[in-house]
């Protein structure tokens, strides 16, 4: 009987210990529960619902691109303001992003329990998500100064997914008008992109100040050949002008010997008593 209590009391200690794990993670559940609750709320609300999908789409083009390739919230010729203009490379247009998605009738559509409810909201959710896409392209399309065609930024996968799978004709429509719907993924994707064409119009950007720098340096080469030329030119001629002394020197220095070598004598004079002297040579 005492070994069977205290198996008994073992059994009742580790049965307190999973008790006490279940309690901790209903906690963890009911703090998620509002935590859900509390984003529903969010999502609800049209602004905050906005700077929900703002946010997210600042963070990835923050993430992906340099501080001077993009600008938030810019003012275009016509006034308007998009959420997002990141600068082309090699061109003066601007590629636009909006990020305010109509969630109203998407959240009205999951809500719907009845086929007839159903119809009606999916009417809502095309109507509405072509309204916005019309809404993009006369706003943010202008020539000359936007690129041609725009972004329009879902901040969920889950809708891309679902306009993509029941609203094909919502997709066709908005690629016809220009403007084309990204999910983070997609956004992602185009960042990188993007990313990958900053870096080679760099490259290329050294490349040409390599290739200005290297004809320079030809340049300078050919100077110095030149250069070089010349100074051979005048040391040749100055090898020339020491050979020449050279030859004067030997010359000088044979008459000398030969002025050496003389002696003077008296000769009889012509006429009259005098004599006068005479060059002959040792020689002689």
């Amino acid at each position: 009987m005492s070994d069977q209590a205290e198996r008994t009391a073992q059994s009742l200690s580790r049965l307190h210990e999973r008790l006490a794990v279940i309690d901790t993670a209903q906690k963890n559940l009911t703090a998620l529960s509002s935590e859900m609750v509390s984003l529903k709320d969010i999502l609800a609300n049209k602004q905050t619902r906005g700077a929900f999908g703002q946010g997210r789409m600042e963070a990835i083009i923050r993430d992906g691109l340099h501080a001077t390739a993009y600008v938030f919230q810019p003012t275009l010729s016509n006034g308007t303001r998009p959420d997002c203009l990141i600068k082309l490379p090699d061109s003066t247009l601007h590629l636009v992003i909006d990020a305010k998605f109509p969630l109203e009738a998407y959240n009205a559509l999951k809500d719907c329990r009845q086929e007839g409810e159903t119809r009606a909201a999916e009417q809502r959710l095309r109507a509405d998500v072509l309204k916005h896409v019309k809404d993009i392209a006369e706003k943010y399309l202008i020539n000359g100064e936007t690129h041609e065609t725009a972004i329009m930024f879902v901040p969920s996968e889950s809708i891309y997914a679902e306009l993509h799978e029941r609203f094909e004709d919502v997709i066709q429509k908005s690629h016809r008008a220009r403007v084309i719907i990204a999910s983070p993924n997609v956004l992602l994707l185009l960042v990188q992109t993007m990313q990958a064409i900053f870096k080679d119009v760099a490259m290329r950007e050294q490349a040409h100040t390599i290739k200005a720098e290297v004809n320079k340096l030809l340049d300078d080469v050919m100077r110095l050949k030149e250069r070089v030329s010349d100074l051979r030119r005048h040391f040749d001629a100055a090898g020339q002008d020491i050979e020449k002394i050279g030859i004067s020197s030997d010359r000088i220095a044979k008459r000398g010997l030969r002025i050496e070598n003389l002696e003077v004598e008296e000769a009889p004079a012509l006429a009259g008593d005098g004599k006068r002297p005479r060059l002959v040579s040792r020689n002689d």
